[in-house]
């Protein structure tokens, strides 16, 4: 009788602090939500600006967006949101995400912008879980590498210059890590085939924004 009136105490008692924990979760997570929102948008905008510089535009990127379906760029059928930088009536700079589904340690989540001309704005990597001192330097707080992207194009599809040194590109790979400047290298080079190959509608202004522009 002892024994069963101890257990019921004790299922009572580890009940009683499974409620109160999940409460404290779920009020944590309500009381959170609008500042984890914040600081997303903020590292976003962070990014965005860091390839197109605020003062270069006279348009708020994370305001003027396009939703693509581009799983050539994504490996994903899944939407997808795209950033355009305008100045003077006239779309100058696309940011596409990408991703590299080949890192060494699995997926590298990253963003690129490709100006009107087919030039490459910049490069940033988002997201990764490359092998801290090797494959991480494609990370700006590592390494400048990923600034090497910066103004080139590519002639054509099959342009061979797209590649790192070691495959005969003019990339620079890393000391002992060369699969992730590849998969960085491929998915860039991914990216300039779906902006050329879709340049006009990425480029093409919204019935909005020409309205904007002509009032």
């Amino acid at each position: 009788m002892q024994l069963f009136s101890a257990m019921k105490t004790s299922t009572l008692a580890i009940s009683l602090f499974a409620v109160v924990c999940a409460a404290i979760i779920a009020v944590t997570q309500v009381t959170t939500a609008d500042k984890i929102s914040r600081n997303e948008r903020e590292q976003k905008a962070r990014a965005l600006y860091e390839i197109v510089p605020r003062q270069s535009i006279d348009n708020d990127l994370l305001e003027d967006t396009l939703e693509l379906v581009a799983p050539e760029i994504t490996g994903d059928t899944q939407p997808v949101i795209a950033y355009r930088a305008r100045k003077a009536g006239r779309v100058t700079t696309v940011i596409l995400p990408l991703v590299a589904p080949d890192g060494y340690s699995g997926r590298i989540d990253l963003i690129a912008g490709f100006n009107a001309d087919g030039s490459v704005a910049g490069v940033r990597v988002l997201g990764h879980k490359e092998t801290p001192g090797l494959g991480d330097k494609v990370d700006t707080k590592k390494s400048a590498w990923v600034f090497s992207f910066n103004g080139l194009a590519k002639q054509g599809t099959d342009d061979p210059r797209w590649a790192v040194k070691k495959d005969g590109g003019q990339f620079d790979q890393f000391t002992g890590a060369t699969i992730t400047p590849r998969a960085v290298v491929n998915a860039v080079s991914r990216g300039l085939d779906y902006f050329a190959a879709n340049r006009t509608h990425l480029l093409q202004l919204s019935p909005e924004h020409t309205a904007e522009v002509t009032n």
